[in-house]
């Protein structure tokens, strides 16, 4: 679904939109073209409630610009808490090195679909 770059382009975007509207502080997101990897820190939501809001409106928004119906996302998502600024570091790394893993491009920075609040 995220091959296509509008999509792509509502995922960051929606991020970016939950940030500024102070219900997380995002870090760092790349918009694979079959996931997201994103790295956040709540603020006043939870996560559940965050997800919710993420999937229910990209889900409207990506489905009405393919013309498409039916579930985008899957039910389940993977969350891991980060304790220590190394550890949040490897993160955003692991986060932002995902298309060059998956032999997208030769360094992120390449990949058109991603953000850091960082200058990295």
């Amino acid at each position: 679904m995220f091959s296509d770059p509008t999509a792509s382009k509502i995922v960051l975007d929606s991020l970016k939109w939950l940030s500024e509207q102070g219900r997380i502080k995002l870090i760092a997101a790349v918009v694979m073209p079959d996931h997201i990897h994103f790295v956040a820190r709540l603020q006043n939501t939870t996560l559940p409630s965050l997800m919710q809001s993420l999937k229910s409106f990209t889900s409207n928004k990506i489905n009405d610009l393919l013309g498409r119906e039916g579930l985008l996302w899957e039910p389940q998502y993977y969350d891991h808490a980060i304790r220590t600024d190394d550890e949040l570091k490897e993160r955003v790394d692991y986060c932002l090195q995902n298309p060059v893993r998956k032999g997208l491009v030769n360094h992120f920075k390449q990949y058109p679909h991603w953000y850091c609040v960082y200058e990295v």
